[in-house]
């Protein structure tokens, strides 16, 4: 699907998740004396392969909530049927690059009934992500998002966006663990807003070695989500801003819940909206796939959308209050 009208560009891996849940605690498993030599084995009572990767999970949320946006990605032999959902969903796919000689990249999630996580990511394809120029594929989006991929291509991609005047967006997620503190520090340099979670936030500060009034010399806005607590946005030069959790009675699983709420709260900055209710289209957004299984098997309507967020926020966002009223 070809369009040159996206407001945003999303780069980061697209993936094929098989997504495994043990119903137990990985915790019963681990003795604390015998960390120095784990040999963890149990049985799972569910496995699905799923479409996944960030950038599909991020694009996808922003179709689902009527903001289109172009993915810049690199993609396996295997991707025809992933391709084909994207274009079904509105997701503009041109810029998704795909390579004969390789697989998308794959990723294994064992979850257990606390929602801790075990993850091993074969990158495949992801590994060519770095030969993927944001110049060439911006086509007038004033929005860039850089997450999770290959880390030279993240840092490419940062570059490349600040370069060209793009309003960048900073979502490091996972590879926080992976990259040494100069490396997330230049990749985060002059972006509009810096996305991780309170686990990530902490080690990203350590890494670089920075408080946040230093990060915020550099960064306007610094998302923090919190999990079941909801999240915390701290702007330049402004007060804390905490947005509580949707309420949910049927958590299912966690995979994918945090690239939806960037999916929520990139839709909200893109249509104007404030940092508090950018944050609520996150919540929102990020409950849909927690109450599912798998990162892209739910949907909704914008009628389903505003009721969900009505149900648990004051007022709504006037872009979605047009939508209502078209």
């Amino acid at each position: 699907m070809s369009n040159n009208s996206c407001r945003v560009l999303v780069t980061g891996s697209l993936a094929y998740d098989f997504i495994l849940t043990y119903p137990g605690k990985f915790q019963d498993h681990i003795l604390p004396d015998k960390l120095h030599m784990i040999n963890v084995s149990f049985l799972v009572d569910k496995v699905k392969k799923q479409r996944g990767g960030v950038a599909g999970n991020i694009a996808y949320t922003m179709s689902l909530m009527g903001e289109q946006a172009r993915i810049l990605a690199a993609a396996g032999n295997d991707f025809d049927g992933y391709m084909k959902f994207l274009n079904k969903h509105n997701v503009a796919t041109e810029s998704i690059q795909l390579l004969e000689d390789e697989m998308t990249a794959t990723c294994f999630i064992t979850t257990d009934m606390k929602h801790n996580q075990f993850t091993g990511f074969y990158p495949g394809a992801m590994s060519h992500a770095r030969e993927l120029s944001v110049t060439d594929n911006l086509k007038g989006a004033q929005y860039v998002i850089v997450s999770p991929d290959d880390p030279e291509a993240m840092k490419r991609h940062c570059k490349e966006a600040k370069d060209a005047g793009a309003t960048l967006i900073y979502d490091p997620s996972f590879q926080v663990l992976a990259m040494d503190g100069e490396f997330l520090w230049e990749g985060a340099r002059g972006a509009k807003a810096l996305i991780l979670n309170d686990y990530e936030f902490s080690m990203f500060c350590e890494k670089t070695g920075k408080s946040i009034e230093e990060l915020h010399k550099e960064i306007e806005i610094l998302v923090v989500t919190l999990g079941d607590q909801g999240s915390k946005i701290l702007p330049r030069g402004g007060d804390e801003i905490r947005v509580k959790p949707v309420k949910t009675e049927s958590a299912v699983d966690p995979t994918g819940c945090g690239d939806a709420y960037r999916g929520g709260f990139l839709t909200g900055l893109v249509n104007g909206c404030s940092l508090q209710e950018c944050g609520q289209l996150g919540s929102v957004a990020s409950v849909f796939v927690v109450e599912q299984y798998g990162t892209q098997s739910h949907s909704y309507s914008n009628a389903d959308f505003c009721k969900r967020y009505q149900a648990n926020y004051d007022g709504l966002p006037e872009f979605l209050r047009q939508k209502t009223t078209a």
